[in-house]
């Protein structure tokens, strides 16, 4: 009997071996997309390219940053692209990984683990175990108040650092810094600064996970892009047993212990350890099945993984499709329908994006006429005048002017030589337009005459030139010749 006890606990420590030898908890897979998520934002809005950001959407410049180009207020028929790209991407993402962005990148959780993992349970102790996230410190002890103020203090540190990062995207560093030198007279900046920060100490020390559960809008929409082919953390009722009972959020939990749940099916290999509720950020139990709740974090997987390799035996909870591992129907489809036409949305926007960017033009020009129509002088002569609006878009400096092409009848007055504008400056012109030529015969109103003017820079006419067309109005002939 001895014997036969030490063959199977030999063969049991086995099998514990080969499911967990190449084990690595999805935690740890996390943290470095934590990392590296972190690095991304923190290096993104120092990095240029010939002069410019590779983002930035300036409102105090009026300029949007994209891959070291950048665009300027007039030029951002390319925004409606990014957010396609955006959002389509998140359905996409969702329709294939659940609230992959929540549990792996979103900075809410990013946050929550750094405050919760690392400060409080790492650093201080206030949390005795990482993976009992359902258990509060006792709060009445002297030695946990001061654990959570200081918790709090560094948590601010770093929420005015990544306050800050936010507002990179926004307002560049190297302005940003300028700005907080002279901070009375920013004190716009400082203002939005602080309140960012504060949000984050706020949202992080106190809403916590109900922020994700309560206020954040995702959790609402994920239900309508789920199918049966979407990845998420799915509970395996076929071999661990049903726990509950119903339907939806009216299910009803029916099994505590492990014996209870034995006596209605023998087989159940669920042990009722609870591990994969103790551990879930969100407190809710997996074993009940899809809930908005889930930030797809995966915490619940890694506990039942560790208990049930223990045991010799593959997780009950599992990163899978409810097709494959609620029904056991056959394999993820990754390729369907619904994703191959979010794939292909997503490649027209980023081609329509890139095409849209490599036309940008050098030199913006907004024609505008006058209040005054038009101005009759004595020798019959006519003349229009208009606001031209110059913004050069390029980065360096360059000389600029115009002419009328394809009317010979219509001459410029003034200005009569160009002009030069530095890199990113704007210049408003008066210019003069006029004709001693009999235009239109018109005895009872007065006439449009289309009008094209080309601008360009003297200093590069090939590669910066810009067309707008415009009109020249002609009054009534008797107005003329009277």
């Amino acid at each position: 009997m001895d014997e036969k006890n030490h063959s199977v606990n030999t063969s049991n420590k086995n099998q514990t071996k080969e499911y967990l030898k190449d084990w690595v908890p999805y935690r740890i897979k996390r943290y470095w997309a934590y990392a590296v998520a972190t690095i991304i934002a923190l290096a993104m809005p120092w990095i240029t390219i010939g002069g410019n950001h590779l983002f930035l959407l300036s409102f105090d410049q009026k300029k949007l940053h994209l891959a070291g180009i950048a665009f300027d207020m007039q030029e951002l028929y390319l925004m409606p692209f990014l957010l396609m790209l955006l959002f389509i991407g998140i359905f996409a993402v969702t329709a294939v990984g659940g609230r992959a962005w929540c549990g792996w990148a979103c900075p809410q959780t990013i946050f929550r683990v750094i405050y919760r993992d690392g400060i409080e349970t790492k650093l201080l102790g206030l949390h005795k175990r990482i993976k009992n996230k359902q258990k509060t410190p006792d709060m009445s002890k002297g030695e946990n108040q001061i654990k959570k103020v200081i918790a709090i203090l560094l948590w601010t540190i770093l929420s005015f650092v990544a306050a800050a990062d936010f507002l990179w995207f926004f307002v560049p560093p190297e302005d940003f810094f300028r700005y907080l030198s002279n901070p009375s007279e920013h004190l716009m900046l400082v203002g939005i600064l602080i309140g960012i920060a504060l949000f984050i100490v706020i949202d992080v020390v106190f809403i916590k996970e109900d922020f994700c559960v309560y206020i954040c809008p995702y959790s609402r929409v994920q239900s309508v892009l789920y199918d049966e082919d979407t990845v998420m953390a799915v509970y395996d009722p076929i071999r661990g047993g049903d726990i509950y009972e119903g339907h939806g959020y009216q299910r009803e939990k029916v099994y505590d212990k492990k014996k209870e749940l034995l006596s209605a099916n023998p087989t159940a290999e669920c042990t009722t350890c609870e591990s994969c509720v103790t551990i879930c950020p969100t407190h809710i139990d997996i074993r009940k099945g899809l809930q908005l709740e889930c930030i797809n974090c995966l915490e619940c997987v890694d506990a039942c993984t560790s208990v049930m390799g223990a045991l010799g035996k593959p997780s009950l909870v599992r990163w899978t499709s409810e097709k494959e591992g609620l029904r056991h129907a056959g394999k993820t489809n990754f390729f369907r329908g619904k994703v191959i036409a979010y794939a292909a949305v997503l490649f027209i926007t980023l081609i329509a994006l890139f095409a849209m960017g490599s036309t940008k033009e050098n030199m913006l020009l907004n024609v505008n006429k006058t209040t005054r129509l038009y101005k009759i002088l004595d020798t019959g002569v006519v003349q229009n005048s208009y606001i031209f609006l110059f913004t050069n878009t390029d980065s360096k400096e360059h000389t600029y002017f115009f002419e009328i092409v394809g009317n010979d009848d219509i001459k410029i007055v003034r200005p009569k030589e160009g002009f030069r504008l530095g890199a990113g400056k704007k210049k408003k012109k008066v210019v003069l337009l006029q004709t001693s030529k009999k235009l239109a015969k018109d005895k009872r109103k007065d006439v449009p005459i289309p009008v094209t003017i080309k601008a360009y820079a003297q200093d590069d006419k090939e590669n910066i030139v810009v067309t707008r067309k415009t009109v020249f109005v002609y009054p009534r002939i008797d107005l003329v010749e009277k």
